[in-house]
C-alpha cells in the first residue's frame, strides 16, 4: 500500500487567465505529509487561507501520521491504553474498514508491519523470506480490529495501524471541508497528486487535472498520458513504477498485498480512480492495485460511484489504456 513519502503523480493542469473583479484567484503551496500541496480557488474577497491551511494538516499529522511520535496512530499503535482516539482517527478507521469488506481485504489498514518490513514505511527494511512473511502476517487482517461501545480501539497484541493509503486523500477533504465552511465554493486542492475539485471556473470552464504516464524509473520525467474533466469530484491515483527498488534482478513495488504478504507483480501500472470524495478514491486506488486489471475493472462496472482508468504493461516498454464508461466522457487524451 501506498506511503505518505513520494506522493504519486496526478498534475494539475491549471489555466491562468485573468480573473473578474467578483472572482479573485488565490493560489499557494507548500510541504506536507512528505509530499507537496496545492490550492486553488476563488473568493470574492480575496482570502489567503494558507496559514490555517498548514495549521489543519499539522493537527491531521498529530491525529493519524505514524512519522509522529507522539500522534493518536502512533501511540495506539504503541498499546497507549490512555489515549482516545479522536475523530479524524476514527473515521479513517471506519472508512478503511468498509472499503476493507467490500474488496475482500485487498485493501487494510493493518497491513504497515508488511509495508514496513519490505523497506516501504517508516522503519528500515529487513531480509525477507517466506517465513518471516508468515511470521508478519498473523498480525495483519482488518477483522481482528475494531470498536468498542465507547469507540475505543480492540485489537490483539502486535497488529499496527497503518492509513497511509487513505489519509492522504482524506486530508484533501478536510481542506476542502474548510474552504466550504469559508464560502468558498469553487476550488482545487492537490495533495501529492490525490485531487479534489469542486465547483468551476468564473469562465464557466472545468477543472482540468492529467494522469501521468508510467515512467522507466523514479527520475524519469513526468509527462501526461490524459486529461481529466474534474467537476465536484475527486481524483486519486496509485502505481507500481515510482515507488519500488531492485534486489537481484527483481523490482520490488511499495504495493503489498495483504493477503500473500509479498509485493504485488502483475501487469497493472497504475489507476486513477474517480468518486465524490477523495479520501474514497484514494482507498479504492490502492485497493484495485493490489486485485489487478481484471478483477478492479469487474469491481469498478459493478459500482455507478466510482470510475477508472487504468495503465497496463503492454509488454516490450509499451502500456495499454483502459478507461470506465462514465470517465470516457470526461477525459481528454493527450
Amino acid at each position: 500500500m501506498k506511503a505518505f513519502l513520494g506522493g504519486l503523480a496526478i498534475l494539475s493542469v491549471i489555466s491562468l487567465f485573468s480573473c473578474t473583479s467578483e472572482q479573485k484567484k488565490v493560489m499557494f503551496q507548500g510541504q506536507t505529509q512528505g509530499t507537496y500541496y496545492a490550492v486553488t480557488y476563488f473568493d470574492t474577497q480575496e482570502r489567503n487561507f494558507q496559514h490555517q491551511v498548514d495549521s489543519i494538516l499539522h493537527a491531521f499529522d498529530l491525529s493519524v501520521s505514524m512519522w509522529v511520535p507522539e500522534s493518536v496512530i502512533s501511540r495506539i499503535n504503541r498499546g497507549d491504553s490512555l489515549v482516545q482516539p479522536d475523530d479524524w482517527f476514527l473515521d479513517n478507521f471506519k472508512r478503511s474498514q468498509e472499503i476493507s469488506a467490500k474488496t475482500g481485504g485487498a485493501f487494510d489498514c493493518t497491513v504497515g508491519p508488511l509495508v514496513n518490513a519490505w523497506g516501504f514505511g517508516f522503519k528500515g527494511k529487513i531480509k525477507m523470506d517466506q517465513a518471516k512473511v508468515d511470521s508478519l502476517l498473523q498480525y495483519v487482517g482488518y477483522q481482528k480490529v475494531s470498536l468498542d461501545d465507547q469507540n475505543r480501539i480492540i485489537k490483539p497484541e502486535g497488529v499496527r495501524f497503518d492509513f497511509n493509503a487513505i489519509a492522504q486523500g482524506y486530508a484533501v477533504d478536510v481542506l476542502g471541508n474548510f474552504l466550504a465552511s469559508n464560502g468558498i465554493a469553487n476550488y482545487l486542492i492537490d495533495i501529492g497528486g490525490e485531487v479534489l475539485g469542486k465547483g468551476l471556473k468564473p469562465d464557466g470552464q472545468t477543472w482540468l487535472v492529467g494522469i501521468e504516464n508510467p515512467a522507466a524509473d523514479s527520475l524519469s520525467e513526468r509527462t501526461i498520458n490524459t486529461k481529466v474533466k474534474l467537476s465536484d469530484k475527486a481524483l486519486a491515483t496509485s502505481g507500481s513504477y515510482r515507488k519500488y527498488y531492485e534486489e537481484d534482478g527483481i523490482r520490488f513495488s511499495h504495493t503489498i498485498d495483504p493477503k500473500t504478504g509479498y509485493p504485488v507483480r502483475h501487469s497493472l501500472l497504475s489507476v486513477s480512480v474517480l468518486a465524490k470524495d477523495c479520501a474514497t478514491a484514494d482507498g479504492y486506488a490502492t485497493a484495485f492495485m493490489v486485485m489487478g486489471f481484471e478483477k478492479a475493472l469487474e469491481f469498478v462496472e459493478s459500482e455507478p460511484e466510482l470510475e477508472a482508468f487504468f495503465i497496463v504493461d503492454g509488454g516490450s516498454g509499451t502500456f495499454k489504456t483502459y478507461a470506465s464508461k462514465g470517465l470516457e466522457e470526461i477525459i481528454e487524451a493527450e
